[in-house]
């Protein structure tokens, strides 16, 4: 079953929704909990994320950054990220390319 639309649960106190992909450029919107983490990885994809609302700490290859509402921040591939809500928040993730691993068709 497609996940594309769909408000799915992703970390504790994280949900998503995977917009409808292009064919090499995709978007999702994040919303977090207060407190609440998008755990450490890395993936060959850049990502740039633009805050909606909130305030967000980002740690990218051990540098932390915070964003607040209207701010963006790039996270270039094979860098290890994470982020964490230092209030309730949400997230315009946008990917290139497509991160196959999260869509389901």
């Amino acid at each position: 079953m497609s996940n594309i639309g769909k408000w799915e649960d992703a970390e504790p106190g994280v949900i998503r929704k995977i917009m409808q992909p292009g064919a090499s450029l995709m978007m999702m919107e994040v919303h977090f909990e207060e407190g609440a983490e998008g755990y450490e990885h890395a993936h060959p994809h850049e990502q740039m994320s633009y805050c909606l609302k909130g305030k967000i700490e980002f740690t990218i290859d051990g540098e932390k950054t915070i964003i607040t509402a209207g701010e963006t921040i790039v996270i270039p591939g094979g860098a290890r990220h994470g982020a964490k809500a230092l209030e309730p928040s949400a997230l315009l993730d946008c990917f290139t390319p497509l991160r196959e691993d999260l869509i389901r068709r």
